[in-house]
């Protein structure tokens, strides 16, 4: 497919002009524009959001304002706020000279992907058939956070490579397919995924690295000397792992059924994170030569063990198998930025700047399967009757529906989430490939220069020696480590 790409990209024409004083204003206004308007149309308050609550509460006999759903949700919202714009945007700013876009960039397709969210996620969900209106409460705020994760993951396959433009385009069709897939999985497969396992990390990381795959650059070496990162850089870079690190149990429970549910996630969100992070420093360790520790994986495989609890945070998979997937998807995300990643650019041409294949893309894929696994085990023995039909709410026509039976729709869900997330990644890499988008010359990649006015300081620094990076590894440190792979 790399070469492929490569010879589409030779027929679309090279791609080196930055000029971003027309693209960049046109599409931000008109597509705000085009939000206002739609949100005219479409966009309401719900009940408990409107002036008219007073009269809902007497309708509904609701003896207090505290059960307003905003006093359940709120605190959960702003930890999922936190973690859609500090988390991810200070996580992308290990680069050593791409902070600005790192953060900015994040804070653009962030606030466009949101209001997006809102509309598509409405259309499909909480469309009024009576009035044709979307009504939006605190609940559908969570989950156009959500739904912009799945982009930014994506974004951090694509991280230097692409403008501010292509990064809009990317968000609009990642909502858009975002929408859709979920809409399958959740509703019309009725599978349970409260952290987003499969419909959040699964879709957003395959996006992103399909996109990258259509996007192969042939000549990226030729920014190699601006790939690595700095001390600085990634200390900071450190601060988005430590914020989504500790507002993941939020994350993972925020949307869950309020109680037990809600409470179970968040310990096995907290209990499995935990155990990641030991596991990816021992994986880190044995890998690096002297037993040194790489900041790289410390930033990202100590996320993964959230990852893939996303699905099955809310069931009962016991605190000791919290623990156990913590632990596995530590040493699986670990190596595969060890091995993995620079098998998947040598050999697939698939440049992943982050290393979002494996931080969210398989941490997913595997978060889906084990949700299906948990599931189809689940028994009145162990949920009770009534807390496995609220568990896996088996009402109305999915009241008959065995445990069994819920366990393949999980698994297929995972697949679904893959399909779209390939196939439409795809389809946008080569709408991308178009030379109308101002993407940077391949050796004006991961430059902020590119997109930024930089301080006058800045400008004149020149670029600092490369000794650590997400997709170039230090072969060399490898080989002269005494641990070698016949010894696994």
């Amino acid at each position: 497919m790399g070469n492929c790409c490569g010879g589409t990209g030779n027929f679309f024409g090279p791609q080196k002009n930055t000029y971003m004083r027309v693209s960049l204003p046109a599409v931000c206004f008109v597509w705000q524009i085009a939000m206002i308007v739609l949100f005219g149309i479409f966009v309401r308050y719900n009940a408990e959001a409107d002036a008219h609550w007073v009269e809902t509460k007497k309708e509904e006999n609701i003896t207090s304002d505290i059960e307003n759903d905003f006093y359940y949700r709120y605190p959960s919202f702003q930890d999922v706020h936190v973690m859609i714009f500090v988390g991810f945007g200070y996580l992308m700013t290990f680069l050593k000279r791409y902070s600005f876009s790192g953060v900015g960039f994040n804070f653009l397709i962030a606030s466009f992907g949101l209001q997006w969210a809102l509309l598509m996620q409405g259309w499909f969900h909480s469309l009024d058939p009576d009035t044709g209106k979307i009504y939006i409460g605190i609940e559908n705020l969570i989950n156009a956070d959500f739904c912009c994760a799945g982009s930014l993951i994506a974004y951090g396959a694509l991280l230097g490579k692409v403008s501010p433009v292509q990064l809009m385009v990317v968000t609009l069709f990642g909502v858009t397919l975002f929408a859709v897939e979920e809409f399958i999985i959740l509703e019309l497969f009725h599978c349970r995924d409260a952290g987003g396992s499969m419909v959040i990390h699964c879709f957003g990381g395959y996006y992103g690295l399909a996109i990258s795959w259509v996007l192969y650059r042939p000549n990226l070496n030729l920014s190699k000397r601006l790939q690595g990162s700095t001390y600085q850089s990634d200390v900071f870079a450190m601060i988005g792992t430590l914020f989504l690190w500790m507002f993941w149990p939020s994350f993972n429970s925020a949307i869950t059924d309020h109680g037990d549910a809600q409470h179970r996630a968040v310990i096995n969100t907290y209990i499995a994170l935990a155990s990641s992070v030991l596991t990816t420093v021992a994986i880190s360790s044995m890998f690096q030569n002297k037993g040194k520790l790489d900041m790289v994986h410390i930033q990202n495989a100590s996320l993964a063990g959230a990852v893939a609890m996303g699905t099955a945070s809310e069931f009962m998979i016991t605190p000791y198998g919290s623990l156990i997937v913590g632990f596995c998807l530590g040493i699986i995300s670990t190596f595969g930025y060890v091995v993995v990643t620079p098998v998947l650019e040598r050999s697939f041409k698939l440049q992943d700047t982050c290393g979002i294949h494996n931080l969210h893309a398989v941490p997913g894929m595997l978060g889906g399967f084990i949700g299906a696994i948990v599931a189809a085990t689940a028994s009145e023995s162990v949920y009770s009757k009534e807390g496995l039909i609220k568990t896996f709410n088996l009402e109305g026509k999915y009241q008959n529906r065995s445990m069994g039976t819920q366990g393949g729709f999980q698994a297929a869900g995972t697949c679904v989430a893959m399909a779209f997330g390939l196939i439409g990644g795809a389809i946008v890499g080569f709408i991308l490939k178009l030379p109308i988008w101002g993407d940077p010359a391949d050796d004006n990649c991961f430059d902020d220069e590119a997109y930024w006015e930089l301080p006058e300081d800045e400008e004149t620094i020149p670029p600092v020696l490369e000794y650590n990076n997400h997709m170039t590894h230090k072969h060399h440190e490898m080989s002269e480590s005494n641990f070698t792979m016949e010894q696994i």
